[in-house]
């Protein structure tokens, strides 16, 4: 637990600089008084507007230089490389979310696997710090044992967009292996906070609310054997990042390579997540909400649970998840009914 604190003189390369978990990396990298080069290519898989408004932020402050381009195309990431010559790497660019992919199968493809051997090229030809990627939860499959660990078996995925996930981290792995890259691969469980993602369940349902439209609940009204998801609040997952960041893997003889859970590693069923949820838009409006549920079949790609093991975590950085459900929840909500003005 003797790591290094943040490098102020280094330049930070943030892939996704524009989404969720980039954004407010960028954003506390900024505050610390880092050069952070930031890419996106602004896509249109939720609200364009998000993504602007968190660009928008960022590019207030002088330190911050913005590329809107696509991690896909190799010869726009070398360039960059060339000119910024970025000393620490943290690849969260990343076509989302599991039940998309059944849809749209080659965007993952195109961003996810490609554009993530891009950045290991660039890394191999200029020489960099660290590098950190997002890897994903989903990696694990329907794995039955719980909590998660980073040493479990996770050759069963049941999603593209966890086989993606998957192969960043074997792609890393070999490029470690082969160019001694430290790098360090990033299973983050279920993030959520102000300013997120509106296809993730919290925000789609509190969307709904306010069309006056019921939510569907994918675990078949079992309440007994309901989804237990493990959910993360965003500033513990920007804390758990920006203290990896300075301590790249790197022990003699092994390869610079590891693996790191991040997750609150207490999962809360589903429905007790949307009572949570519930119970904070009330706050916020200051009257009882309750929200119209439809119950519907798990969907293909879903799985049961999510449980993070965050022991290797808390042996590397000292540091631990620690945001309640209702904290985080409550964040959220005050944010959304200010943001779209709901009353």
């Amino acid at each position: 637990m003797n790591y290094k604190p943040l490098d102020s003189s280094k330049v930070y390369f943030i892939t996704g600089a524009a989404g969720f978990i980039g954004y407010y990396l960028s954003k506390r990298l900024l505050e610390s008084g880092c050069k952070v080069v930031g890419i996106d290519n602004l896509n249109e898989y939720y609200d364009i507007k998000l993504k602007y408004d968190r660009l928008h932020q960022l590019e207030s402050n002088e330190n911050f230089d913005f590329i809107k381009g696509d991690i896909s195309d190799k010869e726009l990431v070398s360039s960059l490389f060339e000119q910024y010559k970025p000393n620490i790497i943290v690849n969260l660019a990343a076509q989302a979310g599991v039940r998309y992919s059944i849809e749209n199968p080659d965007v993952y493809i195109q961003s996810n696997v490609i554009g993530f051997y891009n950045i290991l090229e660039a890394c191999r030809h200029y020489p960099v710090d660290h590098l950190l990627y997002a890897s994903s939860s989903s990696v694990y499959g329907a794995n039955k044992k719980v909590p998660f660990e980073e040493t479990d078996f996770v050759d069963n995925p049941v999603s593209l967009y966890a086989s993606t996930k998957k192969s960043n981290e074997l792609m890393a792995h070999t490029y470690s292996h082969l160019y001694k890259i430290p790098a360090s691969g990033l299973r983050f469980f279920t993030v959520y906070g102000p300013m997120g993602r509106p296809d993730m369940a919290y925000f789609g349902f509190t969307n709904k609310l306010f069309a006056d439209e019921e939510i569907k609940i994918f675990n078949n009204g079992d309440f007994e054997n309901d989804l237990y998801r493990d959910f993360t609040y965003i500033d513990d997952i920007v804390e758990g990042i920006q203290r990896l960041l300075s301590n790249p893997p790197g022990e003699t003889g092994e390869v610079p390579h590891k693996i790191f859970n991040i997750g609150n590693s207490k999962p809360e069923k589903l429905m007790v997540f949307i009572e949570s949820l519930e119970k904070c838009l009330s706050n916020s409006l200051g009257r009882t909400i309750e929200f119209r549920k439809k119950f519907e079949p798990i969907k293909p790609g879903d799985v049961p649970a999510t449980y993070a093991s965050t022991k290797l975590l808390e042996q590397a950085i000292d540091f631990k998840p620690k945001t309640s459900i209702e904290e985080g929840l409550q964040k959220f909500t005050d944010w959304y009914c200010e943001y779209y003005r709901r009353t």
